[in-house]
């Protein structure tokens, strides 16, 4: 066979070499080049790169081997969208060679997912909840798990799933590989690597805590009621595919109402969405039915486009790590993406901190000429609470 691939030498099998090439995957990137190696050897790692640098492949290539060679895998993930993602990027690679996958997320039924338990999965993908339930009702057992991987860590610690994953994590055994995929590096993920992990090669493509170098980006002081007649002026200049960020799903909701009132195209993902209708909005923004989706940070966990022209954070987030994986939505694989924030006037000490994250300033730019203020309709009543 032709080494026509940047794949050789590696480590990695040959069937497995020539399913890359049939999915013309050439050029390692820099996650995958430093990541696989040492991973097909065994070793624990973490991996610090950001969202689009190709983290998914740089443990899936090591899970399917590892399949192809009788050992169980279990990944571990924040959002279902997340993991519904993993998983259709594990079934290219590993299902014309027979690896068997099972999906554990909220959101279907726990009986179907008892039937691919049933089938002898080698590698089984889940959320802390879902996994939880059937370890519970003894649906599952993961006392065979040869490697574990706990992908975007950082955020399944910030929503809080860290009582869970202990408990998982007390279920796999001790002897085990164990890969971490994290965008940013707190403590919290320091204290879980020192407990859980031995020894961990540190795989660090971009230094912790910094934005996407090729993500051009832009700052807004701008009061609360002016902020949509900006959003809709960014609307006419930015002509691609635009990511908006609202903080809570309410916002989400009232958002993307305003914007299809202009005559756009958008949908959005939040947490009072069905998974199907949630599956549905990220699959026709990835093919261009809708050319706007508003998003919750936590809904947008999955949210894995080449292409998107700009992310739009209409609210700043709630911790400055949430920035990073915002921004790092745009700029995927190496193409220029832009992002551009609006704070208001009280959350400068918000930009200071965003601003010590990344190690750089955010300095804020000029409001250009708004267009006039418009009558928009209301999405519905504020009848639930707006988180997420």
């Amino acid at each position: 066979m032709e080494e026509s691939t940047g794949f050789y030498g590696f480590g990695i099998a040959p069937n497995i070499l020539t399913v890359l090439e049939k999915l013309r995957f050439t050029a390692p990137t820099p996650i995958q080049k430093k990541s696989i190696p040492p991973a097909l050897e065994g070793k624990d790692l973490i991996g610090l790169a950001q969202t689009g640098t190709g983290k998914t492949l740089a443990f899936g290539v090591p899970l399917v081997q590892a399949a192809l060679r009788g050992k169980r895998s279990l990944v571990i993930l924040p959002t279902r969208e997340l993991a519904f993602q993993v998983e259709e990027a594990l079934k290219k690679i590993g299902g014309s060679l027979g690896v068997r996958t099972s999906l554990l997320i909220g959101g279907e039924s726990a009986r179907a997912q008892l039937q691919t338990l049933r089938r002898n999965p080698m590698i089984i993908l889940g959320t802390p909840g879902r996994i939880i339930d059937h370890l519970h009702q003894r649906n599952v057992s993961f006392k065979d798990v040869a490697v574990l991987v706990l992908d975007e860590a950082d955020r399944m610690l910030d929503m809080g799933f860290a009582p869970q994953l202990e408990k998982i994590l007390r279920e796999v055994p001790r002897a085990r590989q164990t890969m971490l995929f994290s965008a940013t590096m707190p403590e919290a993920i320091v204290k879980l690597a020192n407990s859980y992990m031995k020894l961990p090669l540190r795989i660090e493509i971009a230094p912790s805590g910094t934005a996407i170098e090729k993500v051009t980006q832009e700052l807004f002081f701008i009061s609360k009621p002016d902020k949509f007649r900006l959003l809709e002026k960014l609307l006419q200049e930015y002509r691609g595919s635009v990511l908006v960020f609202s903080r809570t799903k309410f916002g989400a909701k009232k958002i993307a109402v305003r914007i299809r009132a202009l005559g756009h195209v958008a949908a959005e993902i939040h947490s009072n969405r069905t998974l199907n209708q949630r599956k549905d909005a990220l699959e026709g923004f990835r093919n261009g039915k809708y050319r706007i989706l508003v998003a919750t940070d936590i809904a947008a966990r999955g949210i894995d486009v080449k292409g998107i022209e700009l992310v739009l954070n209409y609210d700043l987030p709630s911790n400055p790590e949430d920035y990073i994986h915002r921004i790092g939505r745009t700029a995927r694989a190496g193409a220029v993406g832009h992002a551009v924030s609006f704070a208001t006037p009280d959350q400068k000490a918000d930009v200071r901190d965003i601003e010590r994250l990344m190690r750089a300033a955010l300095p804020p730019s000029a409001l250009p000429q708004l267009p006039p203020a418009r009558n928009v309709p209301r999405p519905y009543p504020r009848r639930f609470s707006s988180r997420g």
